[in-house]
């Protein structure tokens, strides 16, 4: 491993370039120059300058985008980790494929970095393989992608080539799980945030012996439990200070841990706690187009539980389905909102705070009972 920022090198296709090397392609960037590549060549030379921290920016998934301050240093040290649990050894190529203004792209350059890995570079699409030749030793991905490339076949037979996959940002839909384990590869769900410098956790999904929904942390990473039933964890090698989420979560044994959801999502209706993910999780084999649950205001139960469900659909068939899926306690009631599209944010997760501002457009102030 290379950890001395000042030796470091970067392997883009097979060639090799110094900070000195990035610094001139930097200069020389004009409009006809990809964008992908662009970024890439920004990002590298704020990484060789001699500051020892970066700016980085968090999804906005869950709330307004922010701004971190994280030091190079700790950067270095979860790519490192990730190298290590993977076994990459210099030369082995890697695949970015994912936007460079999020943690995650960030992460595979300097994973490349420290690792001497050869970077293959792809500007972000829905279909990240669609003209990927090689053969990938490791490739990180979002859900969307994933799911894309499973149902496109020629697509699907350069995925069975790739040795690791991680897929972050969102959970893995159960029709998807089952594709999964047909691939040859290691195939993994990974637990992380911004503030986290991408993951501190796995949960393989291929194996024999997998457990789809328990999470396993990284060498020197430690998790437990706040009183308020979030997830807490100690990675001193990436954070100064243990840190407290807002994911609602169980201890696994072994280290490891159970998802519930977010706090943040958690609806309130009639004095029940609705964690939606959980309630998605019932529906993962019933609905088969994009679906959310989310909440609006009511003057009785305080919050209203609501299903999104995207594309023009006949309701009473859904409703039909969601009452003959779920415990009763858990049904949306009357609130079925067929949308033309669910929100996204940039790197492909469900936009919770955007899909609650939708469904509560289209009711009245506070929802009453009919």
């Amino acid at each position: 491993m290379n950890l001395n920022r000042k030796e470091q090198y970067i392997t883009l296709e097979g060639k090799t370039y110094s900070a000195a090397d990035i610094a001139r392609l930097s200069a020389s960037v004009t409009t006809q120059t990809p964008p992908m590549l662009a970024e890439l060549y920004t990002f590298l030379e704020a990484w060789f300058d001699d500051s020892p921290t970066m700016r980085v920016h968090t999804s906005g998934s869950t709330g307004t985008p922010k701004e971190l301050i994280v030091r190079k240093e700790q950067m270095m040290q979860s790519a490192r980790l990730t190298c290590e649990v993977f076994k990459l050894a210099k030369g082995d190529t890697a695949l970015l494929c994912m936007p460079l203004r999020y943690i995650a792209g960030k992460m595979m350059v300097v994973r490349a970095l420290v690792g001497e890995l050869n970077l293959i570079v792809r500007t972000p699409s829905g279909h990240p393989l669609a003209d990927v030749k090689e053969k990938i030793r490791f490739a990180a991905m979002v859900p969307l992608q994933v799911y894309n490339t499973l149902d496109t076949p020629k697509e699907l037979k350069r995925l069975r080539r790739i040795d690791t996959l991680i897929i972050g940002g969102g959970p893995v839909t159960t029709q998807a799980w089952h594709k999964i384990c047909q691939l040859p590869g290691e195939v993994y769900s990974t637990y992380g945030m911004t503030e986290t410098l991408s993951h501190v956790a796995l949960c393989r999904l291929n194996s024999d012996t997998s457990d789809s929904l328990t999470y396993h942390p990284l060498p020197g990473v430690k998790f437990s439990i706040s009183p308020d039933h979030t997830l807490v964890i100690e990675a001193p090698l990436i954070c100064d200070e243990a840190l407290t989420t807002n994911d609602v979560a169980t201890l696994a044994p072994e280290g490891g841990f159970l998802i519930l959801g977010r706090r943040d999502n958690t609806i309130n209706s009639g004095g029940i706690k609705l964690q939606p993910e959980i309630l998605e999780a019932w529906l993962q084999f019933v609905l088969p187009m994009p679906f959310v649950f989310t909440s609006v205001p009511h003057e009785r139960l305080g919050e209203a539980v609501v299903l999104l469900v995207e594309g023009i659909l006949e309701i009473e068939k859904i409703r039909v389905l969601v009452e003959a899926n779920m415990p009763k306690h858990y049904r949306c009631g009357k609130y079925i909102i067929p949308v033309r599209q669910i929100p996204l944010t940039g790197n492909g997760k469900v936009d919770r705070v955007a899909c609650r501002e939708l469904a509560r457009s289209m009711f009245r102030t506070n929802v009453q009972e009919s």
